[in-house]
């Protein structure tokens, strides 16, 4: 069976470009290499690692990666839907600097281009306004307060549908052409998947809409190579090889497409993109796997010690700061009983090597043991944590390639190494602390690696003016080859320095824009 496009990944932009494709007249085939979830699928809490984490050496295949390297820790998603399905639902614009700088900063007046984009991502993804301030965001609040910049707190815009808690109606959005919604019940648990149906995630909307469009999804397979048919250009199709990607008789076929779009999010893209050039598409740009940014994350727990608080409520990220030009801070959380986070935590310390930090971790333990035994063997992790994100909009970048064993390592490629010990985060650790009278702890490969952890890995096939600066045109077009497009994270040219999946998927719906009907297959419709 041949098909006109195949969407390598259902993340953000795959989802996007399946909708819009069918909707174009063409037929459509997304490859997932995770599973298919329904809310009665995703774990009670994030202790049913089978059904959180994605380890398939270990046969969990859940919703949830955590990918270590040597300068980064990063988590994503997987399964029908990607990212949106483990992501905290938050929905953004950046600041202007964004759209002034990185490989695509000459290329067009992009906030003014997008602005009718980002509007009709919103759209799609139901986003609104957080209704409801809790205990955690309430904290975040203070600290406002008392660092005298209140005017810059505000609730988050987020794709979710509140309604009624727990009420059941007719699709909301799509006159009637989506599935049914229920709305929120303010349960915290978006990051380790919507039980409740209220989460806008990507299987109901852009995916669910493209189903009824005629799209094809194809779950637990992953794409190995991607060999032009002919020419070498790929101006005559693509032969695309899959493989099962949850058992262990990995099934192998081939498909045969006129164009390829990759939808994989960074660690997909880049990682697909650096074996095929080295194998079967050699005229790739060699800026592929360069200009990795990190979105300047910190991500740093604060656990309350008050008992009359319950940091498990409201949704997975429910406020935001905006702490200066460059500088943003919100509130995440998990659902009461997702305790498993604190198995990776240590005392949170700052230090310049790891000798430094080690001997201020026992120091902290020691001071306050009391605190700490309650945070690891008493209290409730997530009812008495939130976890402080923090991005900034300044810029480094990391470089990514694959060694011998094929797999993906890490090198600095301009400024500094990302680093979890950044002065600002560090004074608003100090003051949330404190407006909650919390202790914090962080992820321990801070303390012992010294290297910080994001859920917004961006870049590694961003848009240039020419394969000397980019691996895609401003369209999104691959350098060097025919219908053949990247359409994910790793097209992110430049640093958002706030939630990225908004820009996302409005760069998808303008790369969309610009592909013609296919008048052909729509005659056939007609005939």
């Amino acid at each position: 069976m041949e098909y006109d496009y195949i969407i390598v990944g259902s993340v953000f932009g795959g989802s996007v470009s399946a909708l819009r494709l069918s909707e174009k007249g063409y037929k459509v085939l997304v490859v997932e290499k995770g599973k298919w979830f329904k809310a009665k699928d995703f774990p009670k809490t994030n202790w049913n690692f089978r059904k959180w984490l994605w380890m398939p050496y270990l046969r969990f295949f859940g919703i949830m990666k955590l990918s270590i390297f040597k300068h980064i820790a990063i988590i994503s998603g997987t399964g029908v839907g990607g990212g949106s399905l483990v992501y905290a639902n938050t929905l953004p614009t950046p600041k202007s600097a964004f759209f002034n700088s990185g490989s695509w900063r000459e290329l067009n007046d992009w906030e003014n281009e997008l602005k009718p984009y980002y509007d009709e991502a919103l759209r799609m993804l139901g986003a609104a306004k957080n209704p409801m301030l809790f205990d955690g965001d309430l904290g975040l609040k203070k600290v406002a307060e008392d660092l005298g910049i209140k005017e810059k707190f505000d609730t988050t815009r987020v794709a979710v549908f509140f309604g009624k808690p727990n009420q059941t109606v007719k699709d909301p959005y799509f006159g009637g052409k989506g599935p049914d919604r229920s709305g929120c019940n303010f349960c915290g648990a978006c990051m380790t998947g919507c039980r409740y149906n209220a989460k806008n995630t990507l299987d109901k909307n852009y995916l669910y809409l493209a189903q009824k469009n005629g799209a094809e999804i194809l779950a637990e397979n992953e794409v190995f190579d991607v060999q032009p048919i002919g020419s070498a250009d790929g101006s005559q199709g693509y032969e695309v090889s899959l493989k099962n990607s949850t058992t262990f008789f990995k099934n192998h076929k081939k498909i045969k497409t006129k164009a390829v779009i990759f939808s994989g999010g960074v660690l997909g893209t880049v990682k697909l993109l650096l074996k095929l050039k080295k194998q079967s598409l050699p005229n790739l740009s060699d800026k592929v796997g360069e200009d990795i940014r990190s979105n300047n994350e910190t991500l740093i727990s604060i656990s309350g010690l008050d008992k009359d608080k319950n940091y498990s409520k409201g949704i997975a990220i429910g406020s935001i700061l905006d702490t200066d030009e460059n500088s943003h801070l919100e509130i995440c959380r998990y659902g009461e009983g997702s305790n498993a986070w604190k198995l990776a935590h240590l005392p949170y310390v700052t230090g310049s090597n790891v000798v430094s930090r080690l001997f201020k971790t026992l120091v902290k333990l020691l001071k306050n043991p009391v605190d700490y035994f309650k945070i690891y063997f008493v209290n409730g992790w997530a009812k008495n944590t939130v976890v402080l994100l923090f991005m900034q909009t300044l810029d480094s970048t990391l470089k990514f390639k694959r060694n011998a064993l094929g797999q993906m390592t890490s090198s600095v490629s301009k400024g500094k190494a990302p680093s979890p010990f950044i002065p600002e985060s560090i004074k608003l650790v100090k003051a949330y602390s404190k407006a909650i009278h919390g202790v914090s702890t962080s992820f321990a490969l801070e303390t012992l690696a010294g290297i910080p952890s994001t859920a917004h890995i961006l870049g590694g096939a961003v848009m240039g003016k020419d394969n000397t600066t980019g691996v895609i045109d401003k369209d999104n077009k691959v350098f060097g080859y025919k219908n053949m497009l990247v359409i994910d994270g790793a097209m992110i040219s430049a640093n958002p320095g706030v939630n990225p999946s908004l820009t996302i998927t409005a760069i998808a719906e303008r790369a969309m824009a610009n592909i013609p009907e296919n008048t052909f297959r729509n005659t056939e419709k007609n005939l």
